[in-house]
């Protein structure tokens, strides 16, 4: 700004027409000039607190907080352990400011907080290549007692492969269940792999002593990362939010049980998915939702020669998705500017 009032005072303006122009007061302007030679003209302004640490005690603190010793503990700790060793170095607010100033004032841990990797992206392009499964609550008639739903969907058409209903979490339940939503699907070695969440029934040595035996590959979320088991969480969200759901809780285990069976055999067998062009879970996982799409496709094309004015361009396509991705990965800008 000093340099526009500059230039237009050389081409002949007056200050305070320039300043005014600006908003500006020529006194602040006269202020600004001199600033760079203004001085801290205070009384005793120069002097140094009596109390400042010196430069030889401020590296004897930096060498006792970095020891051994104390080097993976913070302020706080260090002048805990230095009192009850009749010590006093400097109060905690100092400490930090030291550390602050040496650029140390970061994790002090001898290790770095673990960080867990993304699963890895499966892909799954037919039914029985990828299931993922997870466990739920049911409420029941004892307050904080709880019946639990396990499920096992498959990703490629959504269908609930598997399902059973217990009084607790139990590793020895999970591995019954896989067994026999295999058993039921003619799963073979090698050919499925089952996503869960990081709870101990799914990690449990009989779980995975079973998928062993079976020749299934485990795939793990995160721990407490519920968006890398989204499509288990949204089925438990539908079950949770239909209109018939119990408002009241369930009086007995096989009350729930029996409550299960009538939802998944509606989802399996009527429900129409939005993800898979509406046609039912089952449909897609039996290959008859290609037959059903085709029947729409035509219905569609028949319409448009009828009336073609009613079509500003094509018809819609009614296509299923040939492929459903757990975990797909995004590509960052730095990957996308490389390739």
């Amino acid at each position: 700004m000093l340099v526009l009032i500059d230039e237009a005072c050389e081409s002949g303006a007056r200050l305070h027409k320039a300043c005014e122009i600006l908003g500006l007061s020529p006194r602040a302007v006269q202020r600004w000039r001199k600033s760079q030679a203004l001085e801290d003209k205070r009384k005793e302004s120069s002097k140094s607190p009596s109390n400042k640490i010196n430069e030889t005690e401020r590296q004897e603190i930096l060498t006792v907080m970095n020891s051994q010793e104390f080097r993976d503990m913070n302020p706080y700790q260090i002048v805990a352990q230095l009192a009850d060793q009749d010590r006093y170095l400097a109060s905690e607010a100092t400490m930090y400011r030291i550390l602050k100033e040496a650029g140390q004032s970061t994790h002090r841990q001898a290790s770095s907080p673990k960080k867990h990797q993304k699963p890895m992206e499966l892909t799954a392009t037919a039914p029985n290549q990828i299931w993922t499964w997870d466990i739920t609550y049911l409420p029941s008639l004892t307050k904080g007692v709880f019946f639990y739903l396990y499920m096992v969907i498959d990703l490629y058409s959504r269908k609930v492969v598997a399902w059973q209903v217990h009084t607790r979490e139990d590793s020895t339940h999970a591995s019954e269940l896989i067994q026999e939503g295999c058993y039921q699907e003619g799963v073979s070695r090698g050919q499925l792999v089952l996503h869960s969440d990081n709870g101990s029934p799914m990690k449990g040595a009989t779980m995975l002593a079973t998928l062993q035996q079976l020749g299934v590959m485990p795939s793990f979320s995160r721990p407490s990362v519920s968006n890398d088991n989204p499509y288990s969480e949204s089925l438990f969200k539908t079950l949770k939010y239909r209109p018939w759901y119990p408002r009241r809780p369930f009086q007995s285990l096989s009350e729930a049980r029996e409550w299960v069976e009538h939802f998944v055999r509606w989802y399996n067998l009527e429900h129409r998915h939005s993800k898979l062009e509406y046609v039912t879970p089952n449909d897609r996982h039996t290959g008859q939702d290609k037959v059903i799409l085709a029947h729409r496709r035509a219905v569609y094309q028949r319409a448009k020669l009828a009336h073609p004015e009613r079509w500003s361009g094509q018809t819609r396509q009614w296509a299923a998705p040939t492929e459903v991705t757990l975990n797909k990965h995004r590509t960052s800008r730095l990957e996308k500017a490389a390739a």
